[in-house]
């Protein structure tokens, strides 16, 4: 008996186990889009697999959704364009269920055409920040270009080196933009305007602009992170878009970040 009871003491005195940190659920929203969902998607659902830190899902089909749809998950990434087809909105109950799931705490990664979907929606509009409308959005021809990082204080990019090579990508321009109060812009790439060679789709003042690449938005009590970045699967693969993505994912999610960045872009 007596060593049963020391054998207890010794175990009621030993140190917990560390608890397994529970990983962040999320939602990838595709099935339709102008771009190559079904190239992309498998690449950013490994992106955030590869951390460690999320299980990932995917539905091809979200229109008729709602808010138990949602109830699982702690953010949603939209690779999503509708194309300007009626049939192709959610609906009014799978809009509403996305806009709750962010006010309610949780977060939206919004991707590359996602910033083009559901035009004459205002709610997604503010919930983007900033959104591909008509008269709005344009790009030259693909190239390489710098992401130069403006807030380095963010958790996103915290740690970051001042830029990040893009190579071969589209960079966004001319975006229909929110108040300036209701966005916050993370990183930003200079168009330059020889690139388009005459073939502008909206004016482009002067030799070029700085154009946002990366930035959040709040919504509710939830976060929202936007990146520009990633045409097609071969763009997903630079260092730069990697990191950013899997980061703004889980501070999307969480309000924080662990995920580290890898030692070409940390300072």
């Amino acid at each position: 008996m007596r060593i049963l009871a020391l054998f207890g003491a010794l175990v009621s005195l030993a140190p917990l186990a560390a608890q397994p940190t529970a990983k962040i659920q999320a939602l990838i929203i595709t099935g339709q889009n102008g771009h190559d969902w079904r190239g992309t998607t498998p690449v950013l659902r490994k992106i955030l697999e590869d951390t460690g830190r999320f299980e990932v899902r995917v539905t091809e089909e979200f229109r008729g959704a709602g808010p138990e749809t949602l109830a699982p998950y702690d953010v949603v990434i939209l690779n999503y364009f509708e194309k300007n087809r009626p049939e192709l909105r959610w609906g009014g109950r799978a809009d509403q269920a996305l806009l709750d799931f962010v006010r309610g705490g949780k977060g939206v990664v919004v991707y590359h055409f996602s910033t083009a979907a559901f035009n004459g929606w205002e709610e997604y509009d503010k919930l983007c920040g900033g959104n591909w409308r008509p008269n709005h959005g344009h790009h030259s021809a693909r190239h390489d270009f710098t992401v130069k990082i403006v807030d380095g204080e963010h958790p996103i990019t915290r740690g970051m080196k001042d830029s990040f090579p893009q190579a071969n990508d589209e960079l966004y321009a001319n975006l229909q933009w929110q108040p300036p109060d209701r966005y916050h812009v993370l990183a930003t790439a200079w168009d330059d305007h020889s690139l388009y060679q005459g073939k502008a789709r909206q004016p482009i003042p002067g030799p070029g602009l700085d154009q946002p690449m990366l930035w959040t938005v709040p919504y509710g009590r939830g976060r929202v992170f936007a990146t520009a970045l990633g045409h097609d699967a071969a763009a997903l693969g630079s260092a730069g878009f990697v990191a950013t993505f899997a980061r703004g994912s889980e501070w999307a999610a969480t309000g924080t970040v662990t995920i580290p960045l890898p030692v070409e872009l940390a300072k």
